[in-house]
């Protein structure tokens, strides 16, 4: 597939290939396609949400042994979005105290599987941003959802995703797992 211009995020994690994405993409005429280059599993997910929340056309993406190479096209004005964050935001700390008192909280975990394997809120439930709307028989609309990745980033378009769809009681948890002082479970 033809682009206009090659961006590099090899080795970046999330939130760092969609910040340079959307500098990259304020570059481009409307109707030029971006060739983004990443090797985290997550910017897929992320590119195609990001790529719906703005307006701006996901065309597909090509992997290559480790490389993804993620190929947007520009919008014309009149079809871009103002980018809209979710305004339900929870502290790491208001969590960890819902956590302690016992309330009635439902921990959910949009990272990767690997992220989740290693380093994860005790309890949390894992389905990561790409299988999220596929997955949502598994979540009652009605609980209390409190949703984390590794900045606020994902867990913010998940948080989009899942009001979208009639969940009425869900808020992003940040700065996420980055700085997450609670206590933590893994597989080992």
């Amino acid at each position: 597939m033809m682009s206009n211009q090659t961006l590099d995020c090899k080795g970046l994690a999330c939130p760092m290939p969609i910040v340079k994405t959307k500098k990259a993409m304020d570059q481009l005429e409307a109707g030029q396609v971006l060739e983004v280059q990443a090797t985290d599993k997550g910017s897929l997910a992320d590119i195609q949400s990001w790529a719906n929340n703005t307006g701006h056309q996901y065309l597909g993406t090509v992997v290559e042994g480790v490389v993804l190479k993620h190929f947007l096209r520009k919008s014309i004005p009149a079809e871009t979005k103002q980018e809209k964050k979710h305004p339900r935001v929870i502290t790491n700390e208001q969590l960890q105290i819902k956590l302690t008192n016992g309330e009635n909280a439902m921990v959910l975990d949009v990272r990767e599987p690997a992220e989740h394997a290693f380093n994860r809120i005790p309890g949390a439930l894992s389905i990561p941003l790409g299988e999220l709307e596929g997955r949502l028989n598994e979540l009652k609309p009605e609980d209390p959802i409190y949703v984390v990745c590794r900045t606020g980033t994902r867990s913010d378009m998940a948080c989009r995703l899942l009001t979208e769809k009639g969940f009425k009681n869900v808020e992003n948890v940040e700065p996420g797992m980055s700085e997450w002082n609670g206590p933590t479970e893994n597989n080992q």
